[in-house]
């Protein structure tokens, strides 16, 4: 297993150990990414997975992005408050608030997961989330980083109590206290993931909706289904590559990329650029990867945006805040309808099985990570702690981002080809955050302060 966190790991190895099915490892992950990585994820976000069945080889994609919100509502316009965020060494425009607040989706998918491909009790893949949200979470160092700088958003509303406790940002090794999570996750162990829809938690939701004026009608959440579509299938490096179309641009990608073993570290790089050469944006997201003992394997990708900086009054839930990420919105809004999404969790295998799993955050920075680390792995050669540790480019609109540790060929050689070059000073969360799991090992990316487990069998 590998993710974003160590506790998130944690999870995911105790439910195999205990065992539980992929399925069920994604989920008790995914519910301690919603206490360990709250500057990344939360539960009320949406996301999208990619799910191997070992026994029948079917491959799905499910689909728990957020739906746009306003079914049978009042039809009132969205009014969204515009920020203005560090990032790295630009400045960032973001719109936030309650009316940013797309349909959760979240819930669904662990619940479609569990009751589709899960064996422990749905109780019992709480249990890991429930104790850290009782004793706290250190945060990493990467976390920190991030927020540190989404502050002006985190610390809005109740997230001051939590993220910035006396009136200073936490830093990096201070105890991350999420109390009102607690609650909430007993509710759900209760309740089952309905509770976001037609339970205490939602109606806590729909609450918030009314007081501060969202969008979320009960009748968005009473019709809000997870999906199970198919995924798109493409030919690459000797595998098939099982990923998702949409926003993504992987399918479109992959095919596209030269063969890049054998290449100077300058060809490379100027033939990665070439190829993923894309307009620039941002978003904040996590990735976890499971691969259990029977050869199931799921990817799942989650994300709430920035965070609409509103908290569900007493369970420190984080709103998304899908409706004000202008890069998803590619046209008119329709109540009922899901959001587009860059996410694109990915498997590949051969005639030997299952290859490599993988899964990516970052937002438009997505695809640019996933694709070198694939690429790594499946051309290359790599294992999956080398192919993520290593230096990672990123190309927009004619500017090249490099993380330190470039030949210096690499430079003058984008500079030649008409790119402009920014050196960064050290590895940089910005460069998307990879987990990844091989034939060869799993790795998760230390610019996520992420990590990776195997479990050991007698």
């Amino acid at each position: 297993m590998a993710a974003g966190h160590p506790a998130t790991v944690a999870a995911g190895i105790e439910a195999l150990e205990a065992g539980g099915s992929a399925a069920d490892a994604t989920v008790a992950s995914c519910l301690a990414s919603c206490v360990a990585e709250t500057v990344m994820t939360g539960f009320l976000g949406g996301g999208h997975a990619i799910y191997l069945d070992a026994a029948s080889g079917r491959i799905r994609n499910l689909d728990c992005f957020v739906a746009v919100p306003g079914l049978g509502g009042d039809g009132r316009e969205a009014e969204l408050l515009e920020l203005e965020v560090p990032f790295g060494t630009e400045l960032v425009h973001y719109a936030v608030g309650i009316a940013s607040c797309g349909v959760p989706g979240l819930p669904a998918a662990l619940g479609a997961l569990h009751s589709e491909h899960g064996r422990l009790p749905w109780p019992r893949l709480v249990e890991p989330a429930l104790r850290l949200a009782e004793k706290g979470v250190t945060l990493p160092p990467a976390h920190a980083s991030c927020l540190a700088m989404l502050a002006p958003v985190m610390t809005m509303n109740e997230g001051a109590r939590i993220y910035s406790p006396g009136g200073e940002v936490l830093p990096a090794g201070a105890t991350l206290e999420q109390p009102g999570l607690v609650r909430a996750l007993e509710l759900l162990a209760g309740e089952g993931p309905e509770s976001a829809y037609r339970g205490a938690l939602g109606e806590a939701l729909l609450e918030l909706m009314d007081e501060r004026g969202g969008l979320v009608t009960q009748e968005d959440l009473h019709a809000y289904r997870a999906r199970w579509p198919e995924p798109v299938e493409i030919a690459y490096s000797g595998t098939q590559f099982f990923t998702r179309g949409d926003l993504s641009g992987v399918p479109e990608t992959l095919p596209r990329l030269p063969t890049l073993a054998g290449l100077s570290p300058a060809e490379r790089a100027l033939a990665l650029v070439t190829t993923l050469d894309s307009r620039a944006g941002n978003g904040h997201t996590t990735s976890l990867t499971t691969v259990d003992p029977d050869g199931n394997a799921c990817v799942l990708t989650t994300s709430l945006g920035l965070g609409s900086g509103d908290f569900l009054p007493g369970l420190d839930l984080h709103l998304n805040s899908m409706l004000g990420e202008s890069d998803l919105i590619r046209g008119p809004l329709e109540p009922g309808e899901r959001m587009g999404s860059m996410m694109a969790p990915s498997l590949a295998l051969d005639s030997g099985g299952l290859v490599l799993a993988i899964g990516a955050a970052g937002g438009t920075r997505l695809r640019s990570a996933l694709v070198q680390v694939a690429a790594g792995i499946l051309d290359e050669g790599l294992d999956p702690e080398e192919a993520i540790s290593r230096p990672r480019l990123h190309a927009a609109a004619g500017i090249v981002q490099l993380e330190p540790g470039f030949d210096p060929a690499v430079a003058r050689s984008l500079e030649e080809a008409g790119y402009e070059v920014r050196a960064w000073p050290e590895q940089h969360h910005y460069f998307g955050g990879v987990s990844a799991v091989a034939r060869t090992g799993a790795a998760g990316d230390p610019r996520r302060s992420g990590a990776a487990r195997t479990l050991r069998q007698a």
